[in-house]
C-alpha cells in the first residue's frame, strides 16, 4: 500500500507496524502518521518521521523492554533513520484525558533514548495535529480516539510553548539546534496568526514575507537545517541573533493575544 511518496519510507513504516503488533498484539489499537510526511515539505535528509501508537492500556515494564530492544534493532538495521524517528506510545484513556491529567507514556525521539515520561496538556499541539491531519496506518480514524481540541485551546498551547522558548533557546548552542528554534518559532507565529499548524518550511516562507527584517536569518536557518553535518560552522557566533528572533516572536504572539 502506498502511504507516502517514498517507497522506502512505506516499507519502513510497514516494518515498524509489524514489529509493534508482534510485541503488543491486540493491545495495539491504532498507529498514526503525522508531521511533515503528511502536512508536506518532508526532507529525506533531515526530516523526522512522527508516529503515534495507541494501546488499550499503558505500556507496562515488560512491553517497554521489548519495545526498547525493537528500537535498538531498528537503529542497527536503519542507520539513516536512527535518530530521526519520534514515536509516542500511550493509552486510549490518555488521549481522552490529557487536558485534565497526565499519563505515563513511552517515547523515543531524536536525541533521546526510549524512555517513560509523564505527559498531559503539554502535548496538546501534537495531538491536535495527529487528530486533524494524521493518517491511520492501522486502526480507526484518529478523530475517533483523540479528544477534540478547539482552536482556542490550540492557540493557548501555542502561546505557552512559545513563552517556554524564551528559556530553551539559550541551550540551542549548535546551528542545527538554532535552526530548529528559529523554524519552530516561525511555525508558532504562523499558527497564532492563522489558527492552524503548517510545516516548518511553509511557516518560514510566510514569516520571511511578514517580517522581512528577519528574512536573512530565517533563510540561514533553512540552510543550517540542511547542512547539519557542517562541523566547521562557528555555532556560537549566530546564537545572539537567534535569541533575539525567538524573543521577538514571543513578543509578537503576546501582543497578538492581548490585541
Amino acid at each position: 500500500m502506498q502511504l507516502t511518496l517514498y517507497a522506502d519510507v512505506d516499507e519502513l513504516l510497514g516494518g515498524l507496524l509489524n514489529r509493534m503488533q508482534q510485541i503488543l498484539n491486540r493491545k495495539l489499537i491504532g498507529l498514526y502518521l503525522y508531521g511533515s510526511l503528511v502536512t508536506g515539505d518532508f526532507d529525506r535528509e533531515t526530516s523526522d518521521i512522527d508516529l503515534l501508537a495507541v494501546a488499550s492500556s499503558e505500556i507496562n515494564d515488560e512491553e517497554f523492554e521489548r519495545l526498547r530492544k525493537m528500537h535498538d534493532d531498528f537503529v542497527a538495521e536503519n542507520r539513516k533513520w536512527g535518530d530521526r524517528i519520534e514515536i509516542a506510545y500511550l493509552s486510549a484513556t490518555a488521549l481522552r484525558t490529557f487536558k485534565t491529567q497526565t499519563s505515563r507514556i513511552a517515547v523515543i525521539s531524536p536525541g533521546e533514548p526510549f524512555h517513560f515520561k509523564e505527559a498531559g496538556n503539554d502535548w496538546l499541539i501534537n495531538w491536535r495535529v495527529a487528530r486533524e491531519n494524521g493518517v491511520a496506518l492501522f486502526g480507526p480514524a484518529p478523530t475517533t480516539i483523540i479528544e477534540p481540541i478547539s482552536k482556542q485551546e490550540f492557540l493557548k498551547a501555542v502561546c505557552e510553548q512559545a513563552k517556554d522558548w524564551g528559556e530553551w533557546v539559550y541551550q540551542m548552542r549548535n546551528r542545527p539546534a538554532q535552526a530548529y528554534a528559529i523554524l519552530t518559532m516561525c511555525r508558532a507565529l504562523y499558527a497564532y496568526k492563522n489558527g492552524e499548524q503548517v510545516s516548518k518550511k511553509q511557516a518560514a516562507r510566510w514569516a520571511q514575507e511578514c517580517y522581512p527584517q528577519w528574512s536573512s536569518l530565517i533563510q540561514n536557518a533553512l540552510a543550517w537545517r540542511a547542512a547539519w553535518r557542517d562541523e566547521a560552522a562557528k555555532h556560537e557566533a549566530t546564537l545572539p541573533e537567534t535569541v533575539r528572533f525567538v524573543h521577538f516572536a514571543i513578543e509578537q504572539i503576546a501582543e497578538n493575544r492581548l490585541g
